[in-house]
């Protein structure tokens, strides 16, 4: 599995593009202004000061893991900065889901895998007056995250725990239209093809989907193909680490892969 996620990397690294050998306006547009902004910013200082308490703090909590789609609770013991370390986004990443929920601009922003909550921070500081919905499988995990959005101050996160395929359609069903949606979480192929589903009758022409780990497995890349492919999507963008899905209106079906090291 290693060596094939290496293989597709370098595949992608020698196939993808820069903003430079973009042609469509609003993917250039998109590139230039919003993938690329490697500008610090103010907002970024305190959830990353955030992220290095994590990286220290050895208490333990039970992890219970639903993933992979195993029917059975995997508990666990785990230090938080383990799972810090290992499970968090990356500071460029996670940075990078604030800058495109900044110019999509959603009254509300939904998040599927709220981990410690580092990224639905930065959903949070990208949008205060947005409601930030994020969905956590772990009971302990969400109590941390659920601390570190106190300590960073943010009003505007609710946050469910439970099984994503028992709460999402719930919170799909009472939104008017999905604005932002980040899928991070039940890297099966199965599961995230029924989650992009359960979308689309809400998505408009400004709506964003983005899916994490497309290049996760096997299934995660048959999953992505099989989302690029769908008649309702008109353009995507491929970075390797998530995939960015559109559905503009009167926009020509076009895909896009483009270089960014997280």
């Amino acid at each position: 599995m290693i060596i094939q996620f290496i293989s597709d990397y370098l595949k992608h690294r020698l196939t993808a593009k820069t903003r430079h050998g973009t042609h469509s306006p609003f993917v250039y547009k998109l590139a230039d202004e919003v993938i690329y902004d490697f500008s610090n910013k103010s907002e970024y200082k305190n959830i990353e000061a955030q992220r290095k308490k994590l990286f220290n703090d050895d208490s333990e909590i039970t992890v219970t893991d639903l993933g992979a789609g195993s029917h059975l609770n995997k508990n666990r013991v785990k230090k938080v900065s383990q799972i810090a370390k290992n499970a968090l986004k990356s500071q460029r990443l996670a940075q990078l889901i604030y800058r495109l929920a900044e110019n999509t601009k959603p009254k509300t922003a939904i998040e599927l895998g709220t981990c410690l909550g580092i990224t639905s921070a930065y959903l949070a500081k990208a949008n205060p007056e947005a409601q930030i919905i994020t969905i956590e499988g772990c009971p302990e995990t969400a109590g941390v995250a659920s601390n570190n959005f106190k300590d960073l101050d943010l009003n505007n996160i609710e946050l469910h725990v439970g099984n994503f395929d028992l709460l999402l359609p719930d919170i799909i069903a009472k939104q008017p239209t999905l604005d932002f949606v980040y899928i991070d979480g039940n890297h099966r192929k199965d599961s995230t093809i029924n989650y992009f589903k359960w979308c689309l009758p809400k998505v408009t022409e400004d709506s964003l989907l983005i899916f994490d780990d497309i290049y996760w497995s096997k299934g995660m890349k048959e999953a992505w193909n099989e989302i690029k492919n769908h008649p309702d999507v008109t353009v995507t963008v491929d970075l390797f680490w998530i995939g960015l899905v559109y559905f503009k209106k009167g926009q020509a079906k076009e895909h896009f892969k483009l270089k960014f090291n997280q």
